[in-house]
């Protein structure tokens, strides 16, 4: 199973490129696809990333819907249209695209924070923020995590 973990700040130059933490190559390396497939969030000010795998059983989970259904039509316009397929370079980087880029407001320093089966991509001060504020609300609701039964 992919498993994204940990947070890495890593420098971008002035072509886009960026070197995809070693532990999220390994990751990924099991796959036909040899990188990464990103996404504006449509959510947050992040880049939405994830290998292959991960991208096919979202495609399976928009094709319950019912097709030309307006859930179906926006989902795949803000996911899919918009995606793109970032092949790893012979040193590990991708090259990020200057939409992409835009959208997190990221100029020179790159945040690739890890989220289970996938990962964001964010501008550091950016996620500072957010991470802060993501602890605060989890405090202030005491949230808790009910760990699901291993299928064994």
């Amino acid at each position: 199973m992919t498993l994204f973990l940990s947070t890495f700040i890593n420098k971008l130059d002035k072509k886009g490129r960026v070197s995809v933490p070693a532990s999220f190559r390994l990751a990924l390396s099991g796959q036909t696809f040899q990188g990464i497939v990103a996404f504006r969030s449509y959510k947050l000010p992040t880049i939405e990333g994830m290998g292959m795998d991960r991208m096919q059983r979202l495609s399976d989970s928009v094709d319950q819907l019912d097709l030309f259904s307006d859930a179906q039509d926006d989902l795949t316009a803000t996911i899919f249209a918009d995606s793109q397929m970032l092949a790893f370079d012979g040193d590990g980087r991708v090259i990020l695209s200057q939409h992409l880029l835009d959208h997190a407001h990221i100029k020179e320093m790159v945040v690739f924070v890890g989220r289970g089966t996938t990962f964001q991509i964010w501008n550091p001060e950016a996620f500072e923020r957010h991470q802060q504020e993501a602890r605060k609300r989890v405090q202030e609701k005491q949230a808790t995590l009910k760990l699901r039964a291993d299928n064994a």
